[in-house]
């Protein structure tokens, strides 16, 4: 338990800062699900769409730092990798299996 006001005040921001960083890893892994989806149907234009918004989450979460910036490109790259091997007509292996947000 912290005792001085400074430690007390710090507490209180690393709780705040843990939330806010666990929403924004959240909403990666949300966006990455809803991209497997699409991915597991098959569907381009949906995979297409998806990817945008994943790969704009992606961006925005390395810009507030809660993940480095080279963890969100490479992240974009293989999330990226997939969608072609879907528009190759190839059957992608699920992006988000294996890989932590």
């Amino acid at each position: 338990m912290a005792h001085s006001l400074s430690a007390q005040k710090r507490v209180r921001q690393n709780e705040k800062r843990r939330a806010r960083n666990r929403a924004r890893k959240e909403e990666i892994k949300s966006q990455i699900k809803g991209f497997d989806g699409a991915l597991l149907k098959g569907d381009v234009a949906a995979a297409e769409t998806a990817l945008r918004t994943t790969v704009s989450v992606l961006d925005k979460v390395a810009s507030k730092n809660t993940i480095h910036k080279k963890a969100a490109s490479r992240k974009r790259s293989r999330l990226t990798k997939q969608l072609n091997v879907l528009r190759a007509g190839g059957k992608p292996q699920l992006a988000g299996v294996g890989t932590r947000a």
